[in-house]
């Protein structure tokens, strides 16, 4: 009879193991062997329209303290996808990307899982959902633990916190092996501060927090898009929770759906249009990623990284517009 009941418990718990995360033995995230670049060509007739739009824009918010180098914004068209045309206004300056970063991480969670290096549960998908869809700062935090195999906690000696900080680059080694530059992911979000081992990471002063460019984000969502990232199965999944529906449910006004680059379609009752986008914000910056398809065939990854100014809805929206205009 005992034998019996140690049996059925440990069946019991061979299921539930089952069902838990396995860690891999090297769950380095790693590009395929098939990955080659996208061709990315600078477009002279792109530069022209995307500087006017956004000087255009900038001169119509100067009473609202708007300056030039609180904006960046870069544009790719993708109505060819096999070349990247694109154009930038301060592309390359290096800025806090909020939670426009997520999007980094579920590029990366999803390439672990194709690997097999991670294992999908249901903890592990309602975490991912969140992060991207509600941008749940907490689900982030799991879904970066996932991935990078560390979890936060005190302050460690040099010689352990060395090794802890190696696998928490393991995203920036993902990243820079496919050739993106001048970008820094691989910090967790928080509503508030980080505390313990996590601000020895930041190095106590901020100085490797976070930091994406608005040319690497462009490119990683154009990636997406025309599925270079990972399968088509993993695409649909990474699209599938970009999905935005401007006229759809909010929670409030920075809603990703109607709160960014949606509320122009609000603005102006364009409902034969298609967003996917992943938005980020705080006290001090308002940025959004979207990819927009419109009718007629123009499809194009626009993303415009704002500072000092979070509370002003308008502005993204506003530019989104004049560029479509102009194009």
């Amino acid at each position: 009879m005992f034998r019996n009941v140690l049996a059925l418990l440990l069946v019991c718990l061979i299921v539930e193991i089952g069902h838990a995360q396995k860690p891999a033995r090297n769950a380095e995230v790693i590009a395929p062997t098939t990955y080659k670049a996208p061709a990315i060509r600078r477009s002279a007739e792109l530069q022209t329209i995307l500087a006017n739009a956004v000087g255009e824009v900038l001169a119509s918010y100067s009473s609202k303290g708007f300056k030039p180098a609180e904006v960046a914004a870069t544009v790719i068209d993708l109505r060819d996808p096999k070349i990247f045309k694109i154009a930038d206004v301060r592309g390359g300056e290096h800025i806090y990307p909020a939670s426009v970063v997520k999007m980094f991480y579920m590029a990366a969670l999803e390439r672990q899982l194709e690997d097999g290096k991670v294992t999908m549960t249901p903890e592990l998908q309602r975490g991912l959902r969140d992060m991207i869809v509600d941008s749940s700062n907490e689900a982030t935090q799991y879904v970066f633990d996932v991935i990078t195999g560390t979890s936060s906690g005190a302050e460690l000696p040099k010689k352990e916190f060395d090794i802890w900080q190696n696998k928490r680059n393991r995203v920036n080694r993902f990243y820079s092996s496919m050739g993106y530059t001048n970008i820094n992911v691989n910090q967790k979000t928080f509503c508030e501060d980080a505390y313990g081992i996590e601000q020895q990471s930041r190095n106590y002063k901020g100085e490797n927090r976070n930091a994406l460019t608005t040319n690497a984000t462009a490119r990683l969502l154009a990636e997406i898009v025309t599925g270079r990232m990972n399968t088509p199965k993993r695409t649909k999944a990474m699209m599938d929770l970009l999905k935005r529906d401007p006229f759809g449910k909010a929670a409030d006004a920075d809603d990703q759906n109607n709160g960014f680059t949606g509320k122009l379609f609000i603005d102006r009752n364009i409902r034969d249009a298609k967003l996917w986008a992943k938005a980020g914000w705080t006290s001090k910056t308002r940025h959004d990623a979207a990819y927009i398809e419109m009718v007629g065939g123009l499809k194009f990854v626009l993303v415009i990284f704002t500072e000092n100014h979070a509370a002003e809805r308008d502005f993204i929206p506003t530019l989104a517009g004049k560029l479509i205009d102009k194009m």
